[in-house]
């Protein structure tokens, strides 16, 4: 799984960091139970802060996407990621609203936002249907 982090983005490193796994997690670079590098090794490889890399597998961890095995080091959930809860999509819920009410207001429709969301979830799932 390749990195891609953008430093002059307004987007904060860590999130784009754990953006980064969660995508590779949806597209199955990464698999249950595989390991990921050490924070201090993350960091080094990527030139970012060690403490960068910490706060971003933290909130994997408590996510359920990661799990921070004293012996075995951060792993890809073995169990899997968690299913969808209530909370989770209420979380939806308060990252979509100001999306869509910024869309409309900056006159995107329905049809193509619709469209784009079909394409980024596609771009995610593969032919078995993930």
């Amino acid at each position: 799984m390749i990195i891609h982090l953008e430093f002059e983005s307004k987007t904060p490193i860590y999130i784009q960091l754990i953006h980064c796994i969660i995508a590779g997690i949806a597209k199955q670079e990464l698999l249950p139970g595989e390991r990921l590098p050490s924070v201090r090794s993350l960091a080094a490889d990527i030139g970012i802060n060690l403490h960068t890399v910490n706060k971003a597998y933290k909130e994997l961890e408590q996510k359920g996407f990661i799990l921070n095995h004293r012996q075995k080091g951060v792993l890809v959930n073995p169990e899997g990621i968690p299913k969808a809860d209530a909370s989770f999509q209420e979380e939806m819920t308060e990252i979509l609203h100001p999306l869509i009410a910024e869309a409309i207001c900056r006159d995107v429709n329905k049809e193509d936002f619709m469209k784009l969301c079909e394409e980024i979830f596609t771009s995610y799932v593969n032919e078995e249907g993930n």
